[in-house]
């Protein structure tokens, strides 16, 4: 049991961290294929007394409420407690190296293979070399049968001419191109929104009942006119799904794949049956058993996108959408290198794919956030850009070192695809939006808790803050190293003050105390009960309303407050399955009886549609406005009809506070390299070090007002 526990709090640290890697995926498995094993030896030991198995139990129980934690944080670990998930050599290793550590005979597993035989790799190495899993559906290989060609012609499938092959790179062949591009929507912005020029709209065809807003016809009348490459950057909302359906349509681009977050993939087929009825739509499901294989629209999660690459890779699609496209970001992760590997396939056999990358924040953290997303739509490779652009790039008669470069740069990779729209700018019926700051007092024993453990907080940063000016002036008395101090007309080195704050961040020691993002979690399940009970105040005064927080426990205390004061509630979390979930949604949409919308900030944050509420409350902060903003836009949005307020409770006298002031002073990244704006850039990390910068500089603030 020792074993396990600490095993369980290694996997909860990492996912906290961010650092879900492949020895990490298989430790959670192992966790939760042991504790199965354990519970099922506890139950059946009849040697024991009853106090024992009792204490046992409960001890698991534990274990297992950290797994589904976990778990919701970070939502592929889900496919890996299903009963039919797949367990890899390395999970075997794992599992007889934990049996070892606490005394126990490995045997045989419960999936009948010895595990006592000699490991020839280490768990780590295995996890990250072990084969995966890959299925070909009988309807697949039922579609490929009937494919009268023994060689597809896909060529031939393509409703658009080829463009002439671009010219080979003269004046720009031997410079380092990439680096440039992404800054120059930094620096280069001008006050312009980065949108292509689209085509003025005309009659679309759209079936009856629905209806087309200008902004979503143009984009539909671009590809009409033979566009094949866009990244729809419209802020949430706006009506993207639509859009990119109907630009499949116009492009003919069928079979189409659409690569979507698990939360979405029911929506995606009911929009397509809503807007291109003619064209059906399959989504996949696990294997993929029970997927129409002659479908036009074939609809994939990224958690299970691994096991059907193979025959994806195959089938021959004219088209390819990615919505949320941000989920790609990171070229080292699997989800993302499984998407470029699919949109190269398509490109090499198809003339001129329709390719779509979907996102109102495609830039979270980084500008570098682009990369992977250019590299889909086929704008640039892994080191220089692509022949299109390169040729658009040659055509300016400019190189990055010309003033005047990063403007004309910044154009032509516009001119590619870009299109990003505002709501404030097309969408100007959609009522307007607010939110509104509410302070609570966490006066309890929680609160004191929280405000000492901050104050904890601070004189740890203090004493290290103390301890790197003790040592300077060791290093500067001894003459070992040459030491400057900054000048500093408050008596605080605030250059040392960022070093130790950002020291701090990464120190993922358990010794030293509680971190910020404990810290943070601690206040949020403060929160939670006077959170819900102002949603329940709303929901009895105003109507529906929809309840966001972070934390799987914060949901569970909200549900329980309404459950008491018998109002019916939706449950929106990220361990439902599909059928689960869409059910839930649907209930809050239609059943005026269902007053409330419990959703996980990360399981619902994206992709659903919940307008049918104006009024929302954020029982927890996010570390990043566009998380924050994600949430809101569920309800802001297309078909909105009543104002929108955003109800964010902030624990007063607390960090809380500061973390609310942090993200509403900086703008989004995206303000900045796609909407032309002049304001401050800041990532979640951001927000994060600036929080510890502000406790510790008012910490020695207070520490000379004493002193003096």
């Amino acid at each position: 049991m020792s074993v396990l526990a600490r095993a369980v709090r290694e996997v909860e640290s990492a996912v906290e961290r961010g650092s879900s890697t492949p020895s990490i995926r298989t430790k959670f498995q192992v966790i939760a294929l042991l504790a199965r094993e354990e519970r099922a030896q506890v139950k059946g030991d009849t040697k024991r007394s009853e106090a024992y198995r009792a204490e046992q139990l409960k001890r698991l129980d534990g274990i297992a409420t950290i797994l589904a934690k976990v778990a919701v944080r970070e939502a592929p670990l889900l496919e890996l407690l299903d009963e039919n998930a797949v367990v890899t050599d390395a999970a075997r290793a794992l599992r007889r190296d934990m049996l070892i550590a606490a005394g126990r005979e490995p045997g045989e597993d419960s999936f009948g293979v010895s595990a006592s035989g000699p490991a020839t790799q280490t768990a780590q190495t295995q996890a990250t070399t072990a084969p995966k899993r890959q299925v070909v559906p009988q309807a697949v290989v039922a579609r490929q049968l009937a494919n009268p060609f023994l060689a597809p012609d896909y060529e031939a499938f393509s409703a658009v001419a080829p463009r002439p092959e671009a010219q080979r790179p003269r004046r720009l062949v031997n410079w380092e191109l990439i680096e440039p591009l992404l800054n120059s929507f930094e620096t280069a912005a001008d006050g312009k929104a980065a949108s292509m020029t689209l085509p003025p709209a005309t009659d679309i065809r759209v079936p009856d009942g629905r209806e087309l807003m200008l902004h979503q016809a143009q984009l539909v009348e671009a590809a009409e006119e033979g566009h094949r490459t866009f990244l729809l950057a419209d802020e949430p909302g706006l009506g993207k799904t639509a859009q990119a359906l109907l630009a499949a349509q116009a492009a003919n681009a069928y079979p189409l794949l659409v690569v979507v977050p698990n939360v979405v993939k029911t929506n995606w087929a009911r929009e397509a049956a809503l807007w291109t009825p003619q064209h059906p739509a399959t989504v996949i499901h696990g294997d993929g058993d029970t997927i129409d294989g002659f479908a036009d629209i074939i609809v994939v999660n990224y958690e299970v996108l691994d096991r059907h690459v193979g025959w994806l890779g195959d089938l021959g699609f004219r088209g390819m959408v990615v919505d949320e496209a941000h989920f790609i970001k990171n070229k080292k992760s699997q989800r993302s290198q499984h998407v470029l590997q699919l949109a190269e396939q398509i490109r090499t056999r198809t003339v001129r794919p329709l390719l779509m990358a979907l996102t109102g924040t495609p830039l979270i953290n980084d500008i570098d956030d682009f990369r992977a997303i250019w590299q889909f739509l086929g704008w640039i490779d892994e080191k220089k850009p692509r022949a299109e652009l390169m040729q658009a790039l040659e055509e300016t008669g400019l190189t990055p070192a010309d003033h005047g470069f990063a403007t004309a740069a910044r154009a032509s990779v516009i001119d590619l695809g870009i299109v990003r729209r505002r709501k404030v700018d097309v969408a100007a019926d959609i009522p307007a939006r607010r939110v509104a700051d509410l302070p609570v007092e966490l006066d309890d024993a929680a609160g004191r808790s929280i405000r000492k453990a901050e104050r904890e907080l601070a004189e740890r940063l203090v004493a290290r803050y103390h301890a790197a000016l003790e040592a300077r002036a060791e290093a500067r008395a001894a003459g070992t190293v040459d030491v400057v101090t900054p000048a500093a007309t408050d008596g605080i080195d605030h250059d040392l003050v960022r070093r130790v704050a950002a020291a701090e961040l990464t120190d993922k020691s358990t010794k030293t105390g509680e971190n910020v993002f404990r810290m943070i979690r601690r206040i949020g399940q403060a929160k939670a009960g006077l959170a819900a009970d102002y949603a329940a105040q709303l929901a009895r005064n105003v109507g529906k309303v929809v309840f966001f927080a972070k934390h799987i426990d914060v949901m569970d205390a909200a549900e329980a407050i309404f459950a008491e004061r018998g109002l019916r509630y939706s449950s929106i979390r990220g361990e439902q399955t599909t059928r689960t979930r869409q059910k839930n949604i649907d209930a809050f949409v239609n059943d005026p009886e269902v007053a409330i919308a419990v959703c996980s900030l990360t399981a619902a944050g994206v992709g659903i549609n919940l307008q049918v509420a104006s009024n929302l409350v954020l029982a927890e902060l996010s570390w990043s406005d566009a998380e924050q903003t994600q949430a809101i836009d569920r309800v802001h949005r297309i078909g909105q009809a009543e104002p929108v307020t955003a109800w964010r409770i902030i624990a007063a006298q607390t960090i809380d506070t500061r973390i609310a002031e942090l993200i509403d002073s900086k703008a989004g990244l995206a303000a900045r390299a796609l909407d032309g704006s002049d304001d401050e850039v800041s990532s979640a990390a951001d927000v994060q070090l600036e929080a510890l910068v502000a406790l510790l500089t008012d910490a020695l603030a207070a520490q000379a007002r004493i002193q003096v």
